[in-house]
C-alpha cells in the first residue's frame, strides 16, 4: 500500500479516473460534467453501519435528484461483492440501491485520500461534493466507526448551489463594507 496520502483540496479539480462500478465503467468526473455529484466512500460491504448508510443515501435519492445531484458510492471491495450486497439490501431491507458503486483499487482510493495508514486497508468514510465544473467543493472525512448524517449532506449541496446562484446574481466588485 502506498503510504503517501493524497487528497484533492477545496477548489481543486476532482482527479480524472476511469472506474469499474456496478453500472459499468464510469469516467470521473467527466461523465458528470454539467452536474453536481456526491461521491461517498464506505469501509466495507455487508457491515452494519455501511448498510444503514447506503439505505439512507437511497432514501434521500429523490432529494439529491431534485437538486440535480447524482450519488456515487465507493469502497475497495470488488464489483461482485457490491452486487451481492446490493441484492442482499433489497432482499432483507426492501430498498433497491439505484446509484453506481465504484470498486476502487488502492491506486484509485489513494488518489483521493481514502486509505489512511493508521486505519488499515479499508477505505475511510468520506464525502466529496463535486460541482458541474468538476471542482471539489466540500470534503468530509469520518472515522470508520461512525455513520454520516444524510440531511447534512443534502443541506450542504443546497447551500453550495445557493451560494453559486447568489454569486452569479450579486457578483462582488470589491471589498465588502459592513
Amino acid at each position: 500500500m502506498n503510504n503517501e496520502l493524497n487528497m484533492p483540496l477545496l477548489g481543486d479539480p476532482f482527479p480524472e479516473m476511469k472506474v469499474k462500478t456496478t453500472h459499468g465503467m464510469i469516467n470521473l468526473p467527466g461523465d458528470y460534467k454539467g452536474k453536481w455529484f456526491v461521491l461517498f466512500s464506505h469501509p466495507a460491504d455487508f457491515t452494519p453501519v455501511c448498510t444503514t448508510e447506503f439505505v439512507s443515501f437511497q432514501r434521500h435519492t429523490q432529494q439529491f435528484d431534485e437538486l440535480g445531484c447524482k450519488l456515487v458510492g465507493l469502497s475497495v471491495d470488488q464489483v461482485f461483492s457490491h452486487i451481492k450486497w446490493i441484492e442482499w439490501i433489497e432482499e432483507k431491507i426492501g430498498d433497491k440501491i439505484t446509484f453506481p458503486v465504484v470498486a476502487a483499487n488502492d491506486s484509485i482510493a489513494s488518489k483521493i485520500g481514502l486509505l489512511h495508514p493508521g486505519k488499515g486497508t479499508n477505505t475511510v468514510r468520506a464525502v466529496f461534493v463535486v460541482d458541474p465544473n468538476g471542482l471539489v467543493r466540500l470534503v468530509i472525512y469520518y472515522p470508520q466507526e461512525i455513520g454520516r448524517n444524510m440531511d447534512e449532506i443534502v443541506r450542504s449541496v443546497k447551500a453550495l448551489k445557493l451560494s453559486d446562484e447568489r454569486r452569479l446574481q450579486y457578483p462582488q466588485t470589491g471589498p465588502r463594507m459592513s
